[in-house]
């Protein structure tokens, strides 16, 4: 997906409605959704391909050129039948105060012929990321996990909804506390959680259940038993795209052969730095040393 955003200066409200008047000033459009992790690997150092579908439109043509200036090397399937998904962002005084989104399921067509690439193209990676925006691209994610898995590779999802047994095998699953609740219900400690977090991951045959938890930091939940990292303080302006750094930079540790735990410091460490930025962003390597 596109990412756009309008900056603008606010003013005064409207006289048709107890709403902002933003006068813009400037526009800007970046990678976002999985592309966006995408580029946050590749900004690691990662040789980063993304295979998706867009649209064929001026979106998915901008989305194809940024990428490539982001050296993510793309594979993307374009369907005539729907336009690019794209969020609009309106920003005032360093505030969100509006988005807007344009989105459209994609043709069976095309996702058929996108999970044939993924096949055909599946020996080259060391490692799998599948982001799971409930956009449709991921139709086919039990299939992708499996083949993932039948040739020895890690396979990392960020999912959606609250179906998580599409997941089935994968290596580490990343749901934020938000997307867990929906899943195992309300816990009531941190004992319960643990509960909760390990017979999930011990159903869906996960090696690893990260579970993101904004201001509390990150959970971590193995074989091994619990671990908990604490957030990194900072101010904090932007937390849209923070958990496409997180997924990102795991898989570029995992897919270095790093050990989870520590994979898991370091990503931690990334999205603290992160969310210092305003909008989608990336995180480079000297700023983890």
């Amino acid at each position: 997906m596109l990412d756009r955003y309008w900056f603008g200066d606010v003013e005064r409200i409207s006289p048709e409605a107890p709403v902002p008047v933003v006068k813009i000033a400037r526009s800007e459009e970046r990678p976002g959704g999985a592309a966006n992790v995408a580029r946050n690997a590749s900004a690691l150092g990662a040789q980063t391909t993304l295979i998706s579908v867009v649209g064929e439109d001026e979106p998915g043509r901008i989305l194809d050129k940024l990428l490539a200036a982001e050296h993510v090397r793309t594979s993307l399937h374009r369907d005539s039948s729907v336009p690019t998904t794209v969020k609009l962002r309106v920003i005032g005084r360093q505030q969100q105060l509006l988005r807007i989104d344009f989105e459209t399921l994609p043709s069976h067509e095309i996702l058929a012929s996108k999970l044939a690439d993924f096949e055909r193209t599946l020996a080259e990676f060391d490692v799998v990321v599948l982001s799971d925006y409930g956009k449709g691209g991921l139709a086919h994610i039990s299939r992708m996990i499996a083949l993932a898995k039948d040739r020895g590779i890690p396979v990392l999802v960020d999912p959606k909804g609250d179906d998580f047994s599409r997941y089935r095998g994968a290596t580490v699953l990343t749901p934020n506390r938000a997307e867990l609740r929906d899943v195992v219900g309300r816990w009531y400690s941190e004992a319960d959680l643990a509960t909760r977090a390990q017979t999930l991951r011990t159903e869906l045959g996960l090696e690893a259940l990260l579970i993101t938890r904004s201001e509390e930091g990150m959970s971590l939940y193995t074989d091994a038993g619990a671990q908990h990292i604490p957030a990194q303080t900072r101010e904090v302006y932007d937390v849209s795209g923070a958990g496409d750094t997180v997924i990102a930079t795991l898989g570029v540790l995992i897919g270095a052969h790093a050990d989870i735990g520590s994979a898991v410091r370091i990503a931690n460490q990334a999205a603290g730095i992160v969310v210092g930025k305003l909008g989608t962003a990336v995180v480079h390597p000297d700023e983890l040393a």
